[in-house]
């Protein structure tokens, strides 16, 4: 069950950039801001400056980006669970994801006072921590987790971690809460393993140790977990406690925009783009970059308009392209060389280009 989502990687990012020991670590997705090889532009026209992942909690690496400006603070958005482990609690789940809040209750009620079902206590944990079916209890769902924990089940760890991150529960939180992370992650929890590593990485609730949170990634890499397979791409383009392996990257990042991670998928489309670390593949590229930018990412709308202004790996289609650049530069992303690079487009294709930005982001 994934009660709460994950530390805030972006958030973690910070607290590296304002360490000694990590000054020349760069846990944000590479190309934000640094000049990387980008789509060729039009001829005669400027050349552009050609970026994760982040969130989910402390959720997201790169190289030579801007270091946030966050502090490390749990996010505390709920997800439905997965079905359990136990298949004997299923129709509890099933009630639950179902949106069938009140069943689930009475179910899993029912599950612990006749068999002490250390999963049913997560559930009941779940539902007083979001407010589902019962009234929102942050006391009683911090409960039920103890007893869960207590019990041996790995959700029920990880969700006490996450309500004592997110400062649940009176002081103390983040020690407590690394100790569930490692518990649970002895227990298989690849989550676990990822958030665990955030903390080694952030360095506040334990000593930073990079080394060992690039072991807690490998763990929750090979688990499936798609954001630890792009912090860890991170680590292995950067060198963080590892040694520097690009094409060990790449494989990660392709692993994790397979699973639809969209800082993975835009960092891929910019190696299959440049062909670094993998073959060059701009079709491929242009196509994931679209796909990011349908998603608001404004790194993959702003490499999208050059590649369509350019007509490398699709079609030259400048109107599109300068839909995308406008979208990407009202969300902070400007590019002053897009800029020039459209300054000579007609009035007519200028009007269709701005109410087709309009129409985006009216429909956001």
């Amino acid at each position: 069950m994934n009660v709460l989502r994950s530390i805030s990687m972006l958030a973690v990012m910070t607290m590296l950039a304002a360490s000694p020991a990590a000054a020349q670590i760069s846990l944000t997705p590479p190309g934000v801001e640094t000049p990387t090889p980008e789509p060729s532009k039009p001829a005669a026209r400027p050349k552009s400056k050609p970026r994760e992942v982040v969130k989910e909690a402390v959720k997201k690496p790169a190289a030579a980006a801007p270091k946030p400006a966050a502090t490390p603070v749990p996010d505390q958005t709920v997800t439905p669970a997965p079905v359990p482990d136990d298949p004997n609690a299923d129709y509890v789940y099933a009630a639950y994801q179902r949106g069938r809040y009140k069943t689930a209750f009475d179910l899993a009620t029912k599950r612990v006072q006749e068999k002490g079902d250390p999963k049913a206590m997560t559930m009941l944990g779940e539902l007083y921590a979001n407010g589902l079916g019962v009234k929102l209890d942050y006391d009683k769902a911090i409960d039920w987790y103890r007893r869960a924990s207590a019990a041996g089940d790995r959700e029920g760890m990880f969700a006490l971690a996450m309500l004592r991150l997110s400062g649940r529960g009176g002081p103390g939180g983040g020690g407590e809460a690394a100790k569930l992370l490692a518990s649970a992650a002895k227990l298989g929890s690849a989550k676990a393993s990822y958030n665990l590593a955030l903390l080694y990485i952030d360095g506040q609730n334990l000593p930073q140790d990079l080394k060992r949170a690039a072991e807690l990634l490998r763990v929750a890499a090979d688990a499936g977990n798609p954001e630890a397979q792009y912090a860890l791409a991170t680590f292995y383009k950067e060198g963080t406690g590892v040694p520097k392996d690009i094409e060990k990257s790449v494989r990660l990042l392709q692993a994790a925009a397979l699973a639809d991670n969209v800082e993975a998928e835009v960092e891929y489309a910019i190696a299959l783009y440049n062909g670094t670390g993998t073959p060059r593949n701009q079709a491929a590229a242009v196509a994931l970059l679209r796909k990011a930018a349908k998603q608001n990412n404004p790194i993959a709308q702003n490499r999208l308009a050059w590649a369509l202004s350019s007509g490398h790996g699709a079609p030259v289609d400048r109107v599109e392209a300068l839909k995308w650049h406008i979208v990407a530069k009202t969300a902070g992303k400007g590019d002053p060389m897009l800029d020039d690079a459209f300054a000579d487009m007609s009035p007519e294709d200028r009007a269709k280009a701005e109410a087709a930005a309009r129409q985006w982001l009216g429909a956001k």
